[in-house]
């Protein structure tokens, strides 16, 4: 299998040996990404390649600051309307202008549009105002103070109507945006590709001719890919492979600070899969969380190099509860809320892990853990978006998933956790919990704010929809012959400035 990925790669490259030559960046993804259509999608891998399409309102810089994109500025004229500049002279890859009757609609589509994820991000707007061709007026129901943070990463991505409009739920197999690149061709499971667009606003500060994504869910094919110069960056470098693209003169290592977690979550009340024990009772969840040693999974499969965390908010965040700590493993605890809770023994659980080796040994390692507490965990390896959208769908019991985190705590929070959430798989619901949520969107104050938090998390550690595990890092290997690449916390490849050295 890996000589096979080997050699496909390699055919690749040499089908793309003249377009390397015109600056060709292969980029190697950890999964496929699911539907390119931003309104709609909701992988990690999938935002990497909206970089390079889709250009948002906002976007934020190697110091979580939130700078201007298709924006100009912006001015709150009060609490809940927000006036926005735009850019002039930008074109979508279709050639349409993109004006603020572009904003309005996509704005509109990501509120309103059937199975849009962006819906629970945004949906403390009223209304959008076309002022002018180059303003508009967004007009909230109550005051929102994530809501510009919300605009920099899909709900900010502006489309096409023309396209949009022609294309219907298709959209997303033909993309058009304003990003740096235009869509060429998908290969499901092989590869995308995009090529340079001549006229995006920003041109100066594209120096590649061509993108091409190839999804690569092994991560020791990733090295080896690497490694032999068939790829020039792969996204992902696990930690255990991390002195290998060291030790390589041909390759660089590049590691930063993450804004996310990972996790298990747990199916509640999404569909009949959520009748077994582990989803009808907050003890037998509380039971297998202390049947876990959050350290030496950290250890065991990525040296040590990420953080146990038992909270939604990562350590670098302002509002991160220092009080919201992984409890030590505890298995003589882990039995007794088993019995206080009248399970019977052995607790089935039937936990779906992305197929990738990482996540099958967390697996194992989960496995071998719990049924020392008294669980019965069965492994069912998945592809990481059709597991997403069985996720949705309600059909899973527990689901070992990451986010890769939000400059705001309301992206890592509200979507997952309040009752009306779009991201909210496991139906996880809370009278309290949701109007903390909601009372943090109208708070202003840093204070006031982690207050709040400091509540939702606290009784999340309770209810434990989801189990988290760790905050992981960003470990991106590059070829020698990269330059131009900028690490930001969201671990997105932002391909302004990145070249080839010849």
């Amino acid at each position: 299998m890996m000589r096979r990925s080997i050699l496909a790669a390699l055919c690749l490259a040499t089908m793309l040996t003249g377009a390397a030559r015109a600056q060709t960046l292969r980029v190697a993804l950890r999964e496929d990404p699911d539907i390119l259509d931003p309104t709609l999608a909701r992988t990690y891998v999938g935002r990497i390649a909206f970089a390079g399409l889709c250009d948002k309102l906002f976007d934020i810089n190697e110091t979580l600051e939130i700078v201007p994109q298709l924006a100009l500025s912006y001015e709150w004229t009060d609490p809940t309307n927000l006036v926005i500049k735009l850019r002039p002279g930008v074109v979508f890859h279709d050639g349409e202008a993109l004006n603020a009757a572009a904003v309005k609609y996509s704005l509109e589509r990501h509120l309103t549009m059937q199975g849009s994820f962006r819906r629970s991000e945004i949906n403390v707007m009223d209304r959008v105002e076309v002022v002018d061709p180059l303003t508009v007026r967004i007009v909230l129901k109550t005051a929102s103070s994530p809501f510009v943070s919300q605009l920099t990463d899909r709900a900010g991505m502006i489309v096409s109507p023309k396209a949009a409009e022609a294309a219907g739920k298709d959209f997303g197999l033909k993309p058009v945006c304003a990003g740096p690149f235009r869509f060429v061709e998908r290969v499901p499971q092989d590869r995308i590709v995009l090529e340079k667009f001549p006229q995006y606003w920003d041109a100066g500060s594209i120096k590649l001719d061509r993108v091409v994504y190839l999804p690569i869910p092994d991560s020791s094919i990733r090295l080896a890919n690497l490694q032999a110069g068939s790829i020039e960056l792969s996204e992902q470098i696990l930690p255990t492979d991390a002195d290998a693209v060291r030790s390589n003169p041909r390759l660089r290592l590049v590691t930063s600070d993450n804004l996310g977690y990972w996790g298990i979550t747990i199916n509640l009340a999404n569909g009949p899969r959520a009748k077994t024990p582990l989803g009808s009772d907050a003890r037998v969840r509380q039971a297998f969380e202390l049947s876990l040693d959050r350290a030496t999974i950290n250890q065991v499969v990525y040296n040590g190099l990420y953080t146990p965390m038992a909270q939604g908010l990562s350590p670098s965040s302002p509002y991160y509860n220092k009080s919201i700590q992984p409890r030590e493993r505890d298995v003589a605890r882990a039995k007794a809320l088993l019995k206080e809770a009248g399970a019977t023994l052995p607790v089935p659980v039937a936990l779906t892990v992305p197929n990738n080796p990482d996540q099958r040994q967390t697996g194992e390692i989960i496995q071998a853990m719990a049924a020392e507490a008294g669980f019965d965990v069965r492994i069912t390896a998945s592809e990481y978006a059709s597991a997403l959208s069985a996720a949705t769908r309600g059909e899973f019991e527990a689901f070992s998933t990451g986010w890769s985190g939000r400059v705001d705590p309301d992206g890592n929070l509200f979507s997952f956790m309040h009752g009306g959430g779009a991201l909210n798989d496991s139906h996880y619901a809370d009278p309290k919990v949701d109007a903390l949520l909601d009372q943090t969107r109208t708070v202003q104050d840093v204070a006031g704010r982690r207050a709040l938090y400091a509540q939702v998390v606290e009784q999340l550690s309770k209810d434990l929809p989801i189990i988290y595990l760790h905050n992981p890092k960003n470990v991106v290997g590059l070829s020698a012959r990269v330059t131009g690449f900028r690490p930001v916390p969201d671990g997105m490849i932002r391909l302004q400035g990145i070249s080839l050295a010849k």
